[in-house]
């Protein structure tokens, strides 16, 4: 029996549809000891990582392994005075050590801090003083122990620092100081309430925000990984994402293990379309989630056989319906889009039982009690858009929803307003209850009495050859309030030109209603973008 069915109660049709779940869990619940120690005491080679890099190094660790190295890593994070609520920067790109590192700390008590290694010593700043990490562990690659010593310098601060594989001036090698630490490791008492991960948000319109989840969050993942990534007991899934980013928390570690799926990692800098088919199909990948990007560069560089292939997912972005439907017709896959946010776990997806529909980000999940209100905060018709919100089951809490910002109650209170979750997303939902998303709710239109949201006009231009990459957005305009406009990146052997602008406008226009059409493009070489590889609209709208 797969360990997750210890923590919830599930009901599903006979469809395989979940029509509801709900979590139970001991007040001391925590994934290292309940989950990671569990599955390793009762089927310790369970397969649970499989690991390779670009180099052609590989490796594959069960359970027991994951038990044994976070134990020697706790000994060592114990030894140098790290316990109980005290905050970790990890900084490990898809390195395996951070598989070891996250149990370890959650272990501990500790909070984990994931950050990706593409940071600026700026950003690096931010974050460390933000959160006055007491330790920070990183990779050797791409400048990082450069960087961390130079924030900490200008934030004035130290911090105990760790980094693995090679060696590094001013760090303490923590891959061979584990080595030599006692591979066992006595429970700590901690609480389902605790705070467990932070998340820096990726700051689309101003400053990354630090959100908290506590330490029952992984029970929430469970949705995540059995009925939209349909990840399977003794399978391996394999998620394309950094350890930088909360979507590494929706695909390459709680959810799967929970259910008893082994976790896919390669560990890459640069995006090959050819090496992750290779990967999928040298190691029987079973269940695959990508953003879009990845799926568009597939769809355009011809998608191989996969044959073990069973599932695939794709969260992040809007799906442009050409690369749902090419994808498809090449694999037989219906490409199952999903939707969360970091300070939740997955809200709404095309879900197990259902048939995915291109474009629409699905039904909600069964996990939540969602809803569409308008900016008063009333219901809304069938097909109007409005803001996706969360009623929870208690006033201001929620299991799956992060518990705070960090050291922010204003921002606090304004997305928990009127006692119900504000995600500040725009949506509407059609008469067979599904959703459609429509960008941020701040980002859509209003042209000539109509509201227009940017992502029905961006997958309409998405299907003109010339175009590699868009965003839309409204501009001032005297006569409808607003106009729309295309700010639009060229691929390969298009320039920009008065006829190219015309015959773009013309290809949309026809498939849009007129109260959609695009009145103005702008072509740039490149977008302003957040860390994460997010469009900044605000930028876009912010030029002159």
């Amino acid at each position: 029996m797969s360990v997750y069915k210890q923590y919830c109660n599930e009901i599903v049709d006979e469809s395989g549809r979940l029509k509801k779940i709900t979590l139970k869990y001991p007040e001391n619940f925590n994934f290292g000891y309940d989950v990671v120690d569990k599955i390793a005491d009762e089927t310790p080679e369970k397969r649970a990582l499989v690991w390779c890099n670009v180099e052609g190094e590989e490796h594959t660790f069960s359970f027991a392994d994951i038990k044994k190295y976070s134990n020697q890593m706790a000994n060592v994070f114990c030894s140098a005075g790290i316990g109980h609520g005290d905050r970790v920067m990890l900084i490990l790109k898809r390195h395996y050590e951070y598989w070891f590192a996250a149990v370890a700390l959650h272990k501990l008590g500790a909070v984990m801090i994931p950050a990706t290694h593409m940071l600026t010593v700026s950003d690096f700043v931010y974050r460390i003083k933000s959160s006055q990490v007491k330790a920070i562990v990183c990779t050797t690659h791409n400048e990082v122990p450069e960087k961390i010593i130079a924030a900490l310098n200008e934030a004035e601060m130290t911090a105990k620092l760790w980094c693995v594989g090679q060696d590094a001036d001013g760090f303490e090698n923590l891959t061979t100081a584990m080595k030599f630490a006692c591979d066992e490791f006595e429970r700590v008492q901690t609480l389902a309430t605790d705070p467990m991960v932070l998340y820096f948000t990726s700051g689309t319109t101003g400053d990354p925000k630090g959100v908290i989840h506590e330490h029952s969050y992984p029970l929430a993942h469970i949705v995540t990984a059995k009925y939209w990534q349909q990840a399977e007991d003794n399978g391996l899934h394999f998620t394309v994402a950094e350890t930088g980013w909360a979507k590494a928390s929706w695909g390459k570690i709680y959810g799967q293990w929970l259910i008893g799926s082994a976790v896919m990692v390669y560990d890459f800098d640069n995006f090959e379309p050819k090496q992750l088919t290779a990967v999928i199909n040298r190691y029987g990948v079973t269940s695959f989630c990508a953003p879009p990007t990845v799926y568009r560069y597939l769809v355009r560089k011809g998608i191989p056989d996969m044959p073990t292939l069973k599932h695939a997912t794709t969260a992040g972005e809007m799906l442009a319906p050409e690369v749902f439907r090419k994808f498809a017709e090449r694999t037989g896959l219906q490409l199952c889009e999903g939707y969360g946010q970091t300070e939740t776990t997955l809200l709404t997806a095309n879900f197990k039982g259902y048939n995915a529909v291109e474009g629409s980000m699905g039904t909600p999940s069964p996990f939540y009690n969602i809803e569409i209100r308008g900016m008063a905060g009333q219901p809304v018709e069938v097909g109007e858009i409005g803001e996706v919100v969360i009623v929870p089951e208690k006033a201001g809490k929620q299991a799956g929803v992060f518990t705070a910002y960090l050291d922010n109650e204003e921002q606090n209170s304004y997305v928990w307003r009127d006692g119900v979750y504000h995600t500040g997303d725009a949506a509407y939902m059609d008469e067979n209850g599904r959703y459609w998303f429509h960008g941020r709710f701040d980002d859509i239109i209003k042209t000539g009495g109509f509201r227009v949201g940017p992502y029905e006009v961006e997958n309409v231009l998405m299907e003109h050859p010339s175009v590699v990459e868009c965003s839309v957005i409204g501009v001032p305009d005297a006569l409808r309030g607003q106009a729309i406009k295309a700010v639009i990146v060229l691929g390969v052997g298009y320039i920009p030109s008065l006829e190219l602008e015309l015959e773009i406008k013309s290809f949309c226009n026809q498939k849009l209603a007129e109260y959609k059409w695009i009145r103005l493009i702008e072509f740039v070489t490149e977008m302003p973008k957040t860390i994460s590889g997010k469009i900044q609209k605000t930028v876009l709208r912010s030029k002159k």
